[in-house]
């Protein structure tokens, strides 16, 4: 082929336009690359594929570069001659590695097909979250699709947080995270001279491969397990949550007044005469809202104020980069790891009692059924006049006579009036058929070396729900208002139950002579009366965790499906945008659309994609440090017996959680009666074969606490009585 006729090949990329527009040079294009591979049915050398697409010595280093991202990518790959093979063609698999503590592991494909198992000899290859390419191999003896790694695309674990081992002399890392089941060889001369037993963070220094183990060095010494506030370390360095600030989040925080300027009040409605008020929690720091209610004849108007950080935080700076980071605000058992610097989300933010605060005032007409008639968005200057607690509000609503009545006597009516409103908006919830499942929150009260006291059920009164309310009703005008200007926006989206899931309940629920209404797609609607029907049966709370775990998780996205759970069809977060990065989007998102303006943050999807990431990554940390203090709780109680319901059911045991102690534990299946006990998914059960003996999801066992183990934070049990 003449030099011409393959230049002439080039202009064939139907991606040339997209490349010169990029790059300014019009380098042939990956998918064009890949058209011209296949297209010669074999592997090709590189030096081959430069002459077939006519590549110049002036192109060759960045057409290199190119390649060796499309191998990075797992696009192609080279075989043992060193020619390019296209992976399509090699039926090769590419996706992420997924780890067992067992040691054996699986490969997710990017394609979304079916887990290919890999053995704990191919894991040695790889750790937990690196990029492979797979080649199937057959079907294991549990008849799992089996595969072999080929090759390892990207290294996903540069360091990690774990505990020192000294074995005879050999010093190695057992990392926290249980999914990376090797262990990580330290030489010598790289332990900072840290000692056997104690937390320390590794950096890797040689990936596994096939015929070594991974090495590293230690660069932190944390310190001993069990010292106080160590679990928090851990998770932050296991999770990689980013609990310190950037030096240049640090420099502009630095710049920020103490109070609000009288510059800033210009173009805000001044509503500091309003007797707005913060209802939280006692141990509260940050306030993302303030609310405040007045009757207008026969309508109520409700007025939510929430924080104005948009005001603080700029689209791109640091302050928004190192949020967008985050993500969220991570709440720990004594501490908080928060989305914005201290000098905003405790102070210039917060809606602290008794100072001017900017804010964005959703303020809502309503009727006396709890139906909206219109609402407004408007910047604002405010003044909390008090910062209250659920307690004291309860206090107060339950005797208008009381202490706490008499203290706050000129906002009590305010209060009273706020109570009548949610009165209503509770039985507009319950007629549009919002479900409302019966959980019990816990708080761990702890002692003074900072390990649990007791672990007592937080009681939520009415001041938690009217507050709740007034947030739903302003996250539903937020998120009405934007939908109506044709601004995108992240949307808060909860969707129904699976086909899969949805039979599966209405199975179980078969055997319980119970039905679901709705056919093939039930509404939160036909959730709620099932509820209702089974609210005074004995086996209330079993059937009712069975409904909820055939829900799918709510996420954030741009696509509207509505909220599933709540009922709504459109609903989004505004009201804490002080602790979750969401809720800033959609304060810029409605600051643009009142000045008639688009707001574009870029990608929305992914920006949907990673804020549910960073708030699932925080409700994971946060689960193992409450899981080694429960662990730390207990350890002192080996030998005792309890009574619990089992509140879940595997193919290897029974969970149990305990009466009035909120701990949860395993009965392991081998410590069953003598049996060989069969798990029936659909059923929450383990059936015994010849017995008949069965364990079901919500019986109630009498348990012994048999072992305590810190390091894995699991608890034992063994049965120490009959299914109660």
């Amino acid at each position: 082929m003449s030099m011409n006729r393959k230049r002439g090949l080039r202009q064939l990329d139907p991606y040339l336009e997209r490349e010169k527009e990029r790059y300014g040079h019009a380098l042939p294009s990956r998918e064009f690359i890949l058209q011209v591979l296949k297209d010669q049915g074999v592997p090709v050398g590189e030096e081959i594929l430069q002459q077939l697409l006519a590549i110049t010595e002036k192109e060759s280093e960045l057409f290199s570069r190119r390649v060796s991202a499309m191998e990075r990518e797992g696009q192609i790959m080279r075989n043992r001659k060193g020619d390019i093979c296209v992976v399509e063609k090699l039926d090769l698999v590419k996706g992420t590695v997924q780890g067992h503590a067992d040691g054996f592991g699986f490969l997710i494909p990017d394609d979304g097909g079916p887990d290919l198992f890999l053995s704990a000899k191919e894991m040695r290859k790889v750790l937990h979250g690196d990029r492979a390419m797979v080649r199937e191999i057959g079907i294991d003896r549990r008849g799992r699709k089996e595969g072999a790694i080929v090759e390892v695309l990207e290294h996903a674990v540069a360091r990690l947080v774990g505990r020192l081992h000294d074995d005879h002399g050999i010093l190695f890392v057992e990392a926290e995270n249980r999914r990376i089941s090797q262990d990580i060889l330290i030489p010598r001369g790289e332990s900072m001279g840290a000692k056997a037993g104690q937390v320390v963070m590794v950096e890797l220094i040689q990936q596994p491969s096939k015929s070594a183990q991974p090495i590293g060095r230690i660069f932190e010494i944390l310190g001993n397990y069990a010292a106080p506030g160590m679990e928090i370390e851990i998770a932050l360095r296991k999770h990689e949550l980013p609990y310190q600030f950037p030096p240049q989040v640090k420099k502009l925080s630095g710049k920020f007044p103490s109070d609000v300027l009288q510059s800033e009040l210009e173009g805000r409605i001044d509503i500091r005469h309003l007797p707005l008020v913060t209802i939280d929690g006692e141990s509260a720091r940050d306030f993302d809202d303030a609310v405040y209610c007045e009757r207008d004849g026969t309508e109520y108007k409700l007025y939510v104020a929430i924080a104005d950080v948009s005001h603080y935080v700029h689209p791109g700076d640091a302050l928004d980069q190192e949020a967008l980071n985050r993500g969220n605000s991570v709440y720990f058992p004594r501490r908080v790891i928060p989305m914005l610097p201290e000098v905003l989300s405790n102070g210039l933010c917060s809606l602290n009692p008794q100072v001017a605060r900017l804010c964005v005032v959703c303020e809502m007409s309503l009727d006396s059924a709890g139906n909206f008639r219109n609402y407004e968005f408007y910047p604002a200057v405010m003044y909390s006049h008090a910062r209250l607690t659920y307690t004291e509000v309860a206090a107060m609503l339950e005797n208008s006579r009381g202490e706490e009545a008499r203290r706050h006597r000129k906002l009590l009516p305010h209060i009273r009036l706020l109570n009548r409103l949610f009165k209503i908006l509770l039985k507009a919830r319950k007629k549009r058929g919002a479900i409302d499942f019966e959980t019990i929150e816990t708080q761990m009260v702890f002692n003074d070396e900072g390990k649990i006291d007791c672990i007592l059920p937080v009681k939520r009164n009415d001041a938690h729900r009217l507050i709740e309310e007034c947030m739903l009703a302003a996250n539903v005008c937020a998120s009405d208002f934007l939908k109506k200007h044709e601004q995108p926006t992240l949307y808060r989206i909860h969707e129904g139950p699976t086909p899969e899931k949805l039979v599966a309940l209405r199975d179980f629920l078969k055997e319980f002579g119970l039905q679901l209404g709705g056919g093939d797609r039930p509404s939160a609607k036909d959730y709620a009366k099932s509820l209702e029907k089974i609210r005074d049966r004995p086996d209330a709370q079993l059937l009712q965790t069975v409904m909820l775990r055939s829900l799918r998780q709510a996420v954030y996205s741009p696509d509207n499906v509505g909220h599933f759970g709540l009922a709504y069809e459109s609903y989004t977060h505004f009201t804490s945008p002080i602790r979750r990065y969401p809720d800033l989007l959609v304060h810029r998102a409605i600051k643009a659309v009142l000045r008639n303006k688009r707001y574009s943050p870029g990608d929305w999807h992914g920006l949907g994609v990673h804020c549910s990431q960073t708030e699932r990554r925080a409700d994971d940390a946060t689960r193992d440090v409450e899981s080694w203090l429960k662990c730390y709780y207990m350890q002192d109680k080996i030998g005792e017996d309890f009574s619990g319901v089992i509140s879940g059911v595997t193919g290897f045991g029974l969970f149990v959680a305990l009466d009035g102690i909120y701990v949860e534990g395993l009965v392991h299946i081998s410590e069953l009666p003598s049996d060989y006990f069969h798990f029936d998914s659909a059923k929450h059960m383990l059936l015994g074969e010849r017995s008949g003996k069965r364990y079901r999801l919500g019986d109630r066992v009498r348990v012994r606490l048999v072992n305590v183990d810190l390091e894995s934070s699991k608890i034992d049990f063994v049965l120490a009585g009959e299914v109660e």
